[in-house]
């Protein structure tokens, strides 16, 4: 059973603080190692400068900006989150990288109108109640001509094998999830909040009412996770339409 709309951000920030211990572990596990591929398809829709800064929302353990900053290491990367425990998880745990983490809510992110070259997140977007007002904050603190790029799980009708893949979420994963993490419950949960998640193509009209332009996405391991990537547009001078 998913928690309403109230109850969703105390949920989520529970689940999230009890399994982040197991938090990497489960994930290779669940994906059979291919998020780490997804991560680093996801640092290249940004296409960052070489001295860039990018913003990591949801950052988690730090996966996708930790990601970032082996692939470049002259990049400024920050990651913010709402779980601290998530967090000190993620810590120091890639040794010679430093990534400054922060804590901050996703509908209200502690940076100035135009702060980054890319604003990211992973399996992020399905555990907040206002999608397009998370996408318009991200906006807000991209610069123009930078990229929001969002990687996330896809309805598993979404996908060629429906019916194999919701097996594998709904039965398997909350077993894995049982044994790995002790924790069935939220095993249970993630798979289930993709249920009502947006299609790929809904995401992306969300990301437009948002004020992305020039959306699109690719879609991987069989359309059961999507990579969809915005551009913010330049204001047009003053006077002009």
């Amino acid at each position: 059973m998913l928690p309403t709309s109230d109850q969703k951000p105390f949920y989520v920030n529970q689940m999230f603080a009890r399994i982040a211990p197991t938090y990497d572990r489960m994930n290779r596990l669940m994906t059979f190692g291919q998020d780490r591929q997804w991560r680093r398809e996801l640092i290249e829709h940004c296409n960052l400068p070489p001295h860039g800064r990018l913003l990591d929302v949801g950052t988690g353990t730090g996966d996708i900006a930790y990601t970032a900053l082996q692939r470049t290491p002259t990049l400024q990367a920050v990651g913010s989150d709402f779980t601290y425990e998530m967090m000190a998880a993620g810590r120091g745990k890639v040794p010679g990288v430093l990534l400054p983490f922060l804590q901050a809510d996703t509908y209200a992110l502690p940076f100035a109108d135009n702060s980054f070259d890319a604003v990211v997140s992973g399996f992020l977007v399905r555990n907040v109640v206002d999608r397009v007002a998370a996408f318009r904050e991200m906006v807000r603190v991209v610069r123009p001509g930078g990229r929001v790029v969002c990687l996330e799980t896809t309805p598993p009708a979404n996908t060629l094998l429906g019916p194999l893949f919701r097996l594998y979420f709904f039965q398997i994963v909350p077993l894995i999830g049982s044994w790995v993490a002790q924790d069935r419950q939220a095993y249970a949960y993630l798979p289930h909040s993709t249920v009502e998640f947006p299609e790929p193509e809904e995401l992306a009209r969300m990301m437009e009412r948002a004020g992305l332009h020039y959306v699109h996405y690719v879609e991987r391991m069989l359309g059961a996770v999507a990579i969809h990537v915005g551009i913010k547009l330049a204001d047009p001078p003053e006077g002009q339409p």
